[in-house]
């Protein structure tokens, strides 16, 4: 499986990062995280034990259906489908539709954080 690599920047960061690149003035290195988190709580949000639990349970069985996942953790359906839909935001994991269901597959199992603490 991918090693997904995440950074953490502040929002202010993040907006100047982004309107550099729109406008040309930097360009973001091949090796540079492609997720961005504002704070590693936010971070942790996403990666909580919770969620990793739900990876796991994807990875090891296999669900067929988002029905078939409802069943396997006894988490609410809507609640279980918002989940996926940020995990999927993220590139974490991915949905497919067959034959009119969804099914979740991981993408990432392995996580590689990258941060600093610039000084001006």
């Amino acid at each position: 499986m991918k090693t997904l690599k995440v950074g953490i920047i502040s929002k202010d960061d993040y907006k100047k990062r982004t309107i550099d690149i729109a406008k040309g003035l930097y360009r973001p290195k091949k090796d540079e995280p492609k997720i961005w988190f504002e704070s590693i709580k936010s971070m942790a949000q996403i990666l909580s034990s919770e969620n990793q639990k739900l990876l796991k349970t994807i990875l090891e069985y296999k669900p067929a259906s988002l029905q078939e996942l409802v069943e396997l953790t006894g988490r609410a359906k809507p609640n279980l489908s918002r989940t996926l839909k940020t995990l999927e935001r993220y590139g974490i994991v991915e949905l497919h539709k067959q034959n009119r269901m969804v099914v979740p597959k991981v993408k990432a199992t392995h996580f590689s954080v990258e941060f600093g603490l610039d000084v001006a």
